[in-house]
């Protein structure tokens, strides 16, 4: 008879929020499959959980997962853990969980904190319909073009950034999106959690001179009903087209993308940008 995989969430900063389930449940499995044993370890420390950990992370999941899968298949339970908060949301822990189904074996979900709704809780944002984007591409081209995707949107739409990329991403949003609000979210949980309510343009400049550290969760506001396109000038659309470029794209998928950013014709912003 096989055994169990439990999903449990983990704290996403304050270690008091480790339910009680969630102890008993990593007290009594045969072995935790952590995306970083080091930071399993001092959670593990702390409530003085001893039971062996394996590493499970997204550069070595597709060997290690088989080997976790075929451990519980033997009759071993195991307990997927992520760094912080739920297993699976923006994590390896995904594709484990995937493979446990389809190899038959149960999943029993052990629920914790999650760094989503904890900070839509926070934001002042409208919560009543939103959309998880995760992390963005670090490709500037690439980035550009998934929030150009999202311009439309009308839910509140939730983020997950890394410092080095915060400053570049805010203003891409800015391109895409105007000058909307956003609540810009860092250490939830901890002694200097911190939410800063401001506009698209406020959070440029912001970061420009305050240097991002840590971890950010971005909460951006959906558009507005008569939102429907970016208002350009014809040159502010060939420097958004020309930057594409820049980033490697053709003058014409260059145009193409920079039309549906402006709302202005694609053949006008060509015919501007190949002069």
């Amino acid at each position: 008879m096989s055994g169990k995989l439990y999903v449990v969430g983990t704290p996403i900063g304050n270690l008091s929020d480790l339910s009680p389930r969630a102890i008993e449940t990593l007290e009594t499995v045969d072995f935790i499959a952590a995306e970083d044993t080091r930071v399993t370890m001092k959670l593990m420390n702390r409530f003085d959980i001893k039971r062996p950990i394996v590493s499970y992370y997204e550069h070595n999941m597709r060997d290690r997962g088989a080997k976790i899968i075929d451990r519980i298949l033997s009759g071993e339970n195991c307990a997927v853990v992520s760094d912080a908060g739920m297993p699976a949301i923006s994590d390896p822990g995904e594709d484990l969980v995937r493979l446990a189904y389809e190899n038959g074996i149960d999943v029993v979900s052990v629920p914790g904190p999650s760094a989503v709704i904890t900070a839509l809780s926070v934001s002042g944002m409208s919560c009543k319909r939103f959309s998880f984007e995760g992390f963005l591409s670090a490709n500037k081209s690439e980035r550009r073009k998934a929030l150009d995707e999202l311009k439309d949107e009308k839910r509140t739409m939730v983020f997950y950034e890394a410092p080095h990329k915060l400053v570049a991403t805010l203003s891409d949003m800015k391109t895409a999106f105007g000058d909307r609000q956003i609540a810009v979210i860092k250490e939830l949980t901890k002694i200097h959690e911190t939410v800063l309510r401001v506009t698209l343009g406020e959070a440029v400049a912001h970061f420009a001179e305050n240097p991002p550290k840590g971890e950010y969760v971005l909460v951006v506001a959906g558009a507005e009903a008569d939102e429907t396109k970016v208002k350009m000038t014809l040159a502010q659309a060939v420097e958004y087209a020309r930057s594409c470029v820049d980033d490697g794209a053709s003058p014409t998928a260059a145009a193409k993308q920079a039309a549906a950013i402006s709302g202005l014709k694609k053949g006008e912003i060509y015919k501007e940008l190949v002069k």
